[in-house]
């Protein structure tokens, strides 16, 4: 019975998932491919984690609107750890990696994954999005990217210098600036009716026209004939290096990364549609059945990707059936038409990817952590992004860490965070959540729990005659339930206080997060 409901359903929402699959797909399509060669492999390795991230991971994923897939946000470790170690040294990180994110999911920690800074986070991705611009400026060039984000940056005067020299570098960075002045373009006038036709597709497709009517010696992406074929299972002797401390710490770090960028792109996509909610524990376990799979035959580390699920959202999408069809999309792309690959020149994917990593480091987000919590949160993303430009990933996410844990401390000595759920007095049935205490990125799972137990409609009153100090991590969790509650017609109101801690609650509660 509970099969053919979900069969009626499917049917139903056909009209409005199709199109937004093959929309995904566009979408997919390039991304993926640029991906893997900023990742320094073969550009159908991630289109093989796109199609298990659609199909696989769709089906059971706790955030059903979110698409998986290969995430710009990972690209620099694993170009660094594949130069290192191999590729082949790669499968049994990523099923390692899944392994602990089923685990983690399995022990109900999908919530602490949200405790992490906003700070910490948006200096994470404009860290990484420095790294992605600096190595894929080499690319432009037709040249191959260097180890270390300084090492690039040191190298581009010498890149321009050889390209505008003449020669076949010179025709490279034409396609590249081609590329990525036509991605703008379209997005900036694109007709309405071919709203949903995503830049990145039409950039690819301008690079590509350039290089073959131009007759553009350049170079392009190779591929096996048989692309599937490559599809195989790690090496005994690749399994016996998971003692390795190198290999241990890349698997830990890998499930860190890609379970906090998969849980805050799901928050994040929940407050683009009314549909149903995230299940965070559900959705941690999918994208570990996501990673432990691309381990086993050959794909690229995965996460849930903003990207495509915001195109995916727009596009219509009501259901998880946009994002399987998008899987199926790509394995069929692979299968009949793998040769229209061999066309695309690297450095129209460096030009789409150059336009990703800087849209990544978003200056826009260090004016809204100013303008709502202050300087020092400002200082956190900063230093968080200098350190992994400098350092590495693990190094800076674990500094900007440090510092949150610090900025924390006056709230810690202040008390641990009480929540109690009562009925408003002399207003029967009205909720009332009254705050005591200092809350603090370590008390979020039970905030965010006794939050979304509040019903939908009518009022709900956060009481905080006893708040002593709130963090911004706190702060943001409230402002985005905030807002989705607003937006079912929930009334907040924030009551009963005084003082910084009640001023900025009130605030955020009455302003818009973005």
């Amino acid at each position: 019975m509970q099969l053919a409901r979900g069969f009626d359903a499917f049917k139903q929402n056909l009209g409005r998932n199709l199109p937004a699959s093959f929309v995904v797909f566009l979408v997919a399509l390039p991304l993926c491919m640029g991906i893997s060669i900023a990742s320094g492999v073969p550009p159908e390795k991630g289109l093989i984690t796109g199609i298990v991230g659609g199909i696989l991971v769709g089906l059971i994923a706790g955030a059903p609107l979110q698409v998986s897939g290969p995430a710009a946000g990972l690209a620099v470790i694993v170009f660094e750890f594949v130069r290192t170690h191999g590729f082949e040294a790669l499968g049994p990180v990523l099923v390692l990696a899944g392994i602990l994110q089923l685990v983690a999911g399995g022990l109900r920690i999908g919530n602490w994954f949200r405790a992490i800074s906003p700070a910490v986070v948006h200096g994470m991705l404009a860290g990484i999005g420095v790294l992605i611009v600096l190595g894929q400026i080499h690319v432009l060039t037709d040249a191959v990217p260097l180890p270390s984000g300084l090492d690039n940056l040191m190298a581009i005067p010498v890149a321009v210098f050889e390209a505008f020299s003449g020669g076949n570098r010179l025709s490279a960075v034409m396609v590249g600036l081609a590329t990525i002045a036509a991605m703008l373009a379209w997005e900036r006038f694109r007709p309405t009716r071919l709203k949903l036709l995503p830049g990145a597709l039409i950039a690819v497709l301008a690079g590509t026209l350039l290089a073959s009517l131009g007759g553009l010696d350049v170079k392009r992406i190779e591929v096996p004939e048989a692309i599937l074929s490559t599809l195989a299972l790690p090496s005994s002797e690749a399994w016996g290096r998971l003692a390795e401390p190198a290999i241990l710490v890349m698997a830990l770090t890998i499930a860190a990364v890609a379970s906090a960028e998969s849980l805050l792109s799901a928050a994040a996509v929940d407050r683009m549609h009314d549909g149903p909610r995230t299940r965070y524990d559900r959705e941690l376990g999918a994208q570990g059945v996501g990673n432990l799979v691309c381990g086993l035959i050959g794909g690229l580390p995965m996460t849930g990707v903003i990207v495509r699920s915001s195109a995916n959202v727009q596009a219509g999408a009501v259901s998880r059936a946009s994002t399987v069809l998008h899987g199926i999309w790509i394995l069929a792309f692979l299968v009949a038409l793998p040769w229209v690959l061999t066309m695309v020149p690297t450095a129209a994917l460096a030009g789409i990817l150059v336009v990703t990593g800087w849209r990544l480091v978003g200056p826009s987000h260090a004016f809204h952590l100013h303008r709502r919590y202050g300087w020092v949160t400002v200082g956190i993303w900063f230093v968080t992004l200098v350190t992994v430009v400098a350092t590495d990933l693990l190094t800076g996410v674990l500094t900007g860490f440090g510092l949150s844990l610090l900025q924390s401390l006056p709230a810690l000595r202040r008390g641990r965070l009480r929540i109690e759920e009562v009925e408003a007095p002399k207003q029967e049935g009205v909720p009332e959540l009254r705050l005591s205490g200092g809350a603090t990125f370590l008390q979020l799972p039970g905030l965010t729990e006794a939050l979304e137990r509040t019903p939908e409609g009518g009022e709900v009153r956060l009481a905080t005659r006893g708040l002593s100090a709130i963090d911004h991590t706190c702060l943001e969790v409230i402002s985005d339930w905030a807002n989705r509650r607003a937006a079912s017609g929930t009334r907040i109101a924030v009551v009963g206080g005084s003082g910084a801690p009640h001023d900025r609650l009130a605030a955020v509660v009455a302003s818009p997060a973005h």
